[in-house]
């Protein structure tokens, strides 16, 4: 597993500056012919399959996937643009340091910053953003729309609205739930990061527009996961947030799903299928997941064959703990040798959102160790709607009992110390006297995968003036 996650990033970071079939990977890059065949066998099909339909929309010519065809423009201007805009200086000296540590100031004065070892940016967000960058160059006299925020990063979002990018606007009583109006035959449309559900890529398609397609290669995993429960007659359960855009595309790509967002949710569906007591009844169930489920979805007729998938930014631990509970919930009603034919997990789980889990918890078990001081607080970056953001704040508020701050902006460090802040629950709260002026403090530091270092070097600075500011006594 873990050679193919180097070899996957390897080919991906690379395959945006190569010309296809040299070393792009086939999640980006496939053969064009092979591709063609596929949608040609499944046009003389009447009953497509949402793979073949897919497949078929992906391979017309005025689809654009991964990198070579923006390749001049990647390599002319974006990537220097990029690095000129997204970078931090106070941050790279933390990466460089032995200890990814910053201290400035002395005595009552002091702050030591110390920084997860993996954070921010991850490939995935990268590439979405030099794809949509390079084909605005491309496209310089083109209207060009995008589907949905391109990653859950107020700054990004709203640089492209500064190129000129129009943000499609969300109608949930039209196909696809955007308002599809405002595009015209020959305009650009950006695809996001995380991704289109299929309902947008058809209406797109029928269009006749040209579809730029920046969709992380992970997400696409995920569609190639839930294709094969498909294929095995499987209900698709997807850890995750019904109304988060992922989710809503990776749904699409099911004949049959249910999107469960916690283990309290899937001890629920497990309960349902042992009939244990108490459980839900039919019509609780449907009433509770209408929002989550297919439309012909019934839990007495397609709870008796699963599989399981997740949005790619959710917790690992939660994510693995539900495949055991849906495991030992199939071997229990149909006997440990029927298993395989009524469960299969396969691993879904994005490679960036694992190692920033794993930093963060790695950072929050060496503050409650005796050979490192504990932190004052952990500050969380990243947009407040972002889910991988809201997981890392789990993890060392829930698991280790600290103090957690996650805000969007060094906007929300506040001249008064005070920082409003999103919560583990979702609210948006504002803690007074959040920084200790009074003596050293030290601070944990880590950010969402669509955050750039930027940003998260506003957020230091912001806090290195307050204390600055302090009166001292």
């Amino acid at each position: 597993m873990y050679l193919f996650c180097v070899l996957l990033w390897l080919s991906v970071a690379h395959g945006l500056r190569l010309a296809p079939g040299h070393g792009q990977p086939r999640v980006l890059a496939r053969s064009r012919a092979s591709m063609q065949e596929t949608a040609e066998a499944a046009a003389a099909d009447p009953e497509l399959t949402k793979k073949a339909m897919r497949r078929q929309i992906m391979t017309k010519s005025s689809y654009m996937r991964g990198g070579a065809p923006f390749e001049k423009a990647i390599h002319k201007d974006v990537s220097g643009k990029m690095s000129e805009m997204f970078a931090g200086e106070l941050v790279e000296q933390m990466k460089e340091s032995s200890f990814r540590e910053l201290s400035v100031g002395e005595g009552a004065r002091q702050m030591t910053f110390v920084l997860a070892k993996e954070f921010g940016f991850c490939w995935g967000v990268e590439r979405s953003i030099e794809l949509a960058w390079a084909a605005r160059d491309q496209y310089p006299d083109k209207t060009m729309h995008i589907t949905n925020e391109l990653i859950h990063n107020p700054g990004v979002n709203q640089l492209l609205g500064g190129m000129d990018i129009k943000f499609m606007e969300k109608d949930e009583t039209q196909k696809g739930g955007k308002r599809f109006d405002t595009v015209g035959e020959g305009d650009v449309v950006i695809l996001p990061a995380f991704g289109a559900s299929l309902e947008e890529m058809e209406m797109l398609d029928s269009k006749g527009v040209t579809t730029v397609d920046t969709t992380c290669p992970w997400v696409s995993k995920v569609w190639t996961t839930v294709d094969k429960h498909q294929k095995a007659q499987m209900t698709s359960i997807i850890h995750g947030k019904y109304a988060h855009e992922e989710a809503i595309a990776t749904a699409s790509m099911c004949e049959t799903y249910l999107i469960i967002k916690n283990m309290a949710e899937a001890q629920e569906v497990a309960s349902y299928i042992l009939g244990e007591e108490g459980c839900l009844t039919d019509e609780e169930f449907l009433d509770k997941y209408r929002h989550a489920a297919s439309p012909h979805f019934h839990p007495a007729k397609h709870l008796k064959k699963m599989g399981l998938a997740n949005q790619t930014t959710m917790y690992k631990k939660e994510t693995q703990a539900i495949g055991k509970l849906f495991e030992k919930t199939m071997m229990v009603k149909y006997g440990p040798e029927n298993v395989k034919k009524h469960f299969a997990a396969f691993d879904t789980i994005c490679d960036a959102t694992q190692v920033r889990q794993d930093a963060v918890l790695e950072m929050s078990e060496e503050s409650n160790s005796e050979e490192q001081p504990t932190l004052d607080f952990v500050l969380v970056v990243g947009g407040w709607d972002s889910s991988n953001t809201a997981h890392l704040l789990e993890i060392p508020i829930d698991e280790y009992k600290l103090t957690g701050y996650h805000v969007n902006t060094a906007k929300c460090i506040r001249p008064d110390n005070s920082i409003e802040h999103r919560d583990v629950h979702g609210n948006i709260l504002v803690q007074a006297d959040a920084l200790p002026l009074d003596r050293a403090v030290r601070i944990g530091v880590t950010s969402g995968a669509s955050t750039p270092d930027s940003v998260v070097q506003e957020c230091v600075e912001a806090l290195i003036m307050l204390k600055k500011l302090a009166p001292v006594a």
